[in-house]
């Protein structure tokens, strides 16, 4: 049976793309993700094809996000495979490094299964991956394509963010429909593209830390753009945001009224995006953040989350209060480690160099109490009453938030340097 999960067509002068889950709010599968990747590579090569467009089947949005059922049963057995307890997970010097190795002993062996589940399709994937690489320079060597850290989540990761980085330097507009719900992947496949349209519909967040994650996707590079202590915002309090203040924070680029989306991208198979976007752009509804710019920038300049909470308790303002409640619900550990990884990602430089952050971040995760937990509470029982591990910003230590930034060794992901412009121009 034929996967109908990414829809692909192309007419006239546009390529575009449907991601088709809308049942699942279209949540990204390893397969969509390589799906999407080969019509990139597919259109770059085809000089009829001058635009690409991405959008999402059904009402309720673009993309949800990843798959995070399969990431919690993926994690729970890797936890489950450890014989490892809580404690150890969170112990110091020797021991840390003693349940460490336990852990990714338990990672090799579940990897070994995996791998040969997987043997066939993998074999297929890297052919077609080797034919891709020769072609392009911006895909790192095929051969760290293998699972990293012994899991299907980790081995999506690496597919994903890889894709990530190809739609940020893609050589032809990508024009991203971000209408309703974009989330997590969501961003990740629309953010980073040149012409990102939002409209009176959309709802974009980054809600990772509220199921023990932390932003990836390029969103710590994203978050860490946006003006005035924004990103920090959204980053810690999951907050989701409409049409004009994703434009503020630098999530989007322009607003279109939902009813003209289809004629707007019925129009791309004729003209350029330069020329056919100026009929389309609207001025969105008001948005909420830009009343809220004072308090934001002073309380999230902070160096720490506990003295971020202080200040927001102090201010005095109604929703910097909502702001500290909205925290204080979210993981311990997650918080911290996004914190982290939004002040370090300006230093790395290209987009790339946080993508490999996030992938060390994301494995890192994956071996928690908290992932599992998160999703189990918010997803699966929905009883929206996760118990974190440790359950307070107090119990979480620099080193608990260090060992998030480990280098993998011979698994880490490793994007070839961007050799061309991200997309920025405006088309």
């Amino acid at each position: 049976m034929a996967d109908d999960s990414v829809l692909l067509r192309t007419e006239g002068h546009a390529g575009y793309i449907t991601l088709n889950r809308p049942k699942a709010l279209n949540a990204l599968t390893h397969a969509m993700v390589d799906r999407i990747a080969d019509a990139l590579d597919a259109w770059e090569a085809d000089p009829a094809v001058r635009t690409v467009v991405i959008a999402g089947a059904g009402e309720r949005g673009l993309c949800a996000g990843g798959d995070i059922r399969a990431i919690h049963d993926d994690a729970r057995a890797l936890r489950d495979g450890s014989h490892a307890t809580d404690g150890d997970a969170r112990a110091t010097g020797g021991d840390a490094r003693a349940a460490g190795d336990g852990a990714r002993a338990a990672r090799d062996e579940v990897q070994a299964v995996r791998d040969s589940a997987r043997a066939t399709r993998d074999s297929a994937r890297a052919t077609r991956d080797d034919a891709r690489a020769a072609r392009e320079g911006t895909r790192a060597t095929r051969a760290d394509d293998r699972p990293g850290i012994g899991s299907a989540s980790a081995a999506f990761w690496r597919a994903e963010y890889r894709l990530n980085a190809r739609i940020a330097r893609y050589p032809k507009p990508y024009v991203a429909l971000m209408d309703g719900i974009v989330m997590g992947g969501g961003i990740g496949i629309s953010a980073h593209g040149g012409v990102r349209i939002v409209t009176e519909r959309s709802r974009l967040a980054m809600p990772e830390t509220g199921i023990g994650f932390v932003p990836d996707v390029g969103g710590t590079y994203l978050l860490a753009l946006a003006p005035g202590g924004l990103g920090t915002h959204l980053a810690l309090t999951a907050t989701a945001v409409g049409a004009a203040d994703a434009l503020l924070c630098g999530l989007a680029d322009h607003h279109v009224p939902a009813a003209r989306l289809p004629e707007f991208a019925a129009a791309l198979a004729r003209g350029t995006v330069h020329d056919v976007l100026p009929g389309f752009v609207a001025p969105p509804p008001e948005g909420e953040l830009a009343a809220h710019r004072e308090w934001i920038g002073a309380c999230y300049a902070a160096p720490t989350v506990e003295e971020i909470l202080d200040r927001l308790r102090a201010c005095g303002h109604p929703a910097a209060k909502e702001a500290a409640e909205a925290i204080l619900a979210k993981s311990p550990t997650a918080l911290k480690v996004t914190l982290a990884a939004l002040r370090r990602a300006p230093a790395l430089g290209p987009l790339e160099r946080v993508l490999e952050q996030e992938y060390r971040v994301s494995c890192a995760a994956l071996a928690t109490p908290d992932l599992v937990e998160g999703i189990r509470a918010q997803v699966v029982d929905k009883d929206r009453n996760p118990r974190w591990t440790p359950a307070t910003l107090a119990d979480v230590s620099a080193e608990d938030v260090e060992r998030f930034f480990a280098p993998l060794g011979d698994r880490e992901l490793t994007l070839a340097p961007g050799d061309g412009p991200l997309q920025e121009v405006p088309w």
